[in-house]
């Protein structure tokens, strides 16, 4: 069983020899290749090197393609960019949406032409190339309709919206909503094993507005996504996303990507058997600030509450994405191949890559 079959297997609830790992590696794989983020942003040959040097040197289960959170902003007009080669893009200017009638001029999308979509799936080519006969490969469609819709009018701006004018907010995530699921279905065609999204901005929105304005959209996209492509689709919402765990396991996503703040615990017995967990190691306290040993002690916690649950629907990882300092030795510590853990607590004798030398 090659990585790609046992990320593949866990994801489906089947027995697996071991749990499979893929750290929310983006940013970090320019640093591992030796390009500027600016490079890594803005070139697919260096994107796509990049997580190939990546896997190269770590060995993870699981790649992930992804430049910034901006790229289907860019595609639908908004300037972005960085303020130096070594900080990643963001929105620049002013917000690209004000009125109903900035709606109505963004085009239909056009993933050969707009923005940086062509860069993007010219990288997905050659990471499929490379590597997508052994290794799982999970491509980011970016942001899901309220989030893009953020991205668009600005966080403050939309906030606001939300409580003047809803149907406002509506009409705009329906036209995001059109480039979230031409730009994923795009991924899929090009390779991609799983189609992963973004929508922490709707974290923001509380129980009752998320339930109400943010989780109808991701429904919508998530199944339109599914029914083209045939492909899994996950949903990662930073931050503490405990209010809104029942909602977010109802939206359709084979995968919650959960971040540290979430209980792991809780979050097996809330979603259920049926959806795919995706994390959550602390990326900052952990992984970059952290300790082999004390990472050590971390994956034993998660693991062994894995166990407990007996939820086989599980992929170790890293919360959100990895800093780009964190300490090589610790991503060494979390994906040595050689290395396993006491496969008699976990279920079906599961084992993982996630273990330190005993040496240290």
């Amino acid at each position: 069983m090659n990585s790609k079959e046992l990320v593949h297997a866990a994801l489906c609830g089947l027995p697996t020899p071991r749990v499979p790992t893929g750290p929310l590696a983006v940013h970090f794989c320019a640093g591992v290749a030796g390009y500027t983020l600016r490079q890594y942003t803005t070139d697919a040959c260096a994107l796509a090197e990049s997580v190939i040097r990546y896997y190269e040197r770590f060995k993870p289960d699981a790649v992930w393609l992804s430049a910034d959170t901006w790229v289907s902003a860019e595609a639908m007009g908004a300037r972005v960019g960085a303020t130096d080669d070594d900080q990643p893009f963001g929105g620049i200017g002013e917000p690209l949406i004000r009125s109903a009638a900035d709606i109505e001029r963004i085009p239909p999308p056009d993933v050969s032409r707009h923005g940086r979509y062509p860069l993007m799936l010219e990288a997905m080519a050659r990471l499929v190339e490379a590597l997508g006969r052994d290794v799982f490969i999970v491509a980011c469609f970016d942001q899901y309709p309220f989030s893009l819709a953020a991205a668009l009018m600005g966080i403050n701006e939309i906030m606001l919206k939300v409580s003047d004018d809803a149907p406002f907010v509506e009409a705009l995530m329906v036209r995001c909503s059109e480039y979230a699921l031409a730009y994923a279905t795009a991924l899929g065609a090009a390779g991609a094993d799983l189609l992963s999204g973004g929508d922490s901005p709707a974290g923001l929105l509380g129980p009752p507005l998320y339930r109400d304005l943010a989780l109808p959209a991701e429904r919508r996209l998530i199944a339109d996504i599914k029914a083209i492509t045939r492909k899994p689709v996950s949903l990662h919402i930073c931050g503490n996303a405990m209010p809104i765990l029942p909602l977010m396991a109802s939206s359709g996503a084979d995968v919650l990507e959960l971040d540290h703040a979430v209980d792991l615990g809780e979050a097996c017995r809330i979603v259920g058997p049926d959806v795919g967990l995706w994390g959550n190691l602390d990326p900052v306290r952990v992984l970059a600030q952290g300790t082999p040993a004390g990472l050590r002690t971390e994956t034993d916690r998660l693991l062994a509450t894995v166990a407990r649950c007996g939820h086989r629907r599980f992929v170790l990882s890293s919360g959100c994405t990895l800093a780009v300092g964190t300490p090589h030795p610790n991503l060494d510590a979390l994906l040595q191949p050689d290395l396993v853990s006491d496969a008699e607590t976990l279920p079906t004798r599961i084992q993982t890559k996630s273990r330190l030398s005993p040496a240290l």
